[in-house]
This record gives C-alpha cells, structure tokens and sequence, in this order.
C-alpha cells in the first residue's frame, strides 16, 4: 500500500492564536512549536494525545516551500471539509454550545456514527466523526 494515512493538515490563517487556541479548546490538541527557522508567531503545530502532529497552522506571512495564492476566511475551495475521527461526543458537543458555535450533528445510526460539522475560525468545515463501536 502506497498511501499509510493522512499526514495532516494545513491550515493559512490571518488568525493564528485564535486558530490554535479553537482547536486546542475543542479538541484537546496540544499545541506545540513548529520547526526552526520557523519562529511561534509564524506556525503552531497541533498534537493529538499520541503524539501525532495532525494540523500544520501557518500565519500568512509564514514562508512556504510550494506558495500559491490563499484567502484566509474564504470557503476552502475544492476541499469541501476536513474529517476527523473523535472520541467523547457529549463533551465536544458541549464545548461547541459554551462557545455559542454553529454546528450540525448528524446520526447514521446504520453504521453506529455520530457526527458533528462545525467551521473553525477560518470557515473549514470540519466533520467530526464518532464511533460508537
């Protein structure tokens, strides 16, 4: 097999503490410093609870190794959403309502799936999927 999964996700954002502290409020990423040259106020990286580094958060002037042209806050273009497998339903549903978030759960109960769309502060829509199995 080629593809061994999903390295991560990057994100350009004009909203870079915001943009990590959103993802690190709701879903309990740990947020670390990306790699040198790079300083903090350039870069977050956010960790899951085992240590992998799933969402790369540049600010706009971040250099780029491949640069092309992004709208921070725009819609995400031909990426419709990102999806990310979950755990404590109840708790991030939580965590959206004190925040006063918009979101939507849907119930495909035929394959035991609970899952929430909510937009980050850059307007990605993320798919939150839980698994009751």
């Amino acid at each position: 097999m080629i593809v061994q999964r999903l390295d991560h996700v990057n994100i350009i954002t004009d909203r870079l503490a915001e943009t990590a502290r959103f993802y690190a409020e709701l879903l309990d990423l740990e947020e670390r410093d990306g790699p040198p040259p790079l300083s903090p106020a350039q870069v977050r990286w956010m960790y899951t609870r085992a240590g992998d580094p799933i969402l790369h958060i540049n600010s706009v002037d971040c250099p780029r190794a491949f640069d092309r042209v992004v709208a921070p806050g725009a819609e995400t273009g031909a990426i419709h959403h990102v999806a990310l497998r979950c755990g404590e339903f109840d708790e991030v549903k939580a965590r959206l309502d004190a925040r006063g978030a918009n979101y939507k759960v849907n119930d495909l109960s035929s394959i035991g799936l609970r899952q929430i769309f909510t937009a980050d502060p850059n307007n990605v829509l993320l798919e939150l999927n839980f698994f009751t199995s």
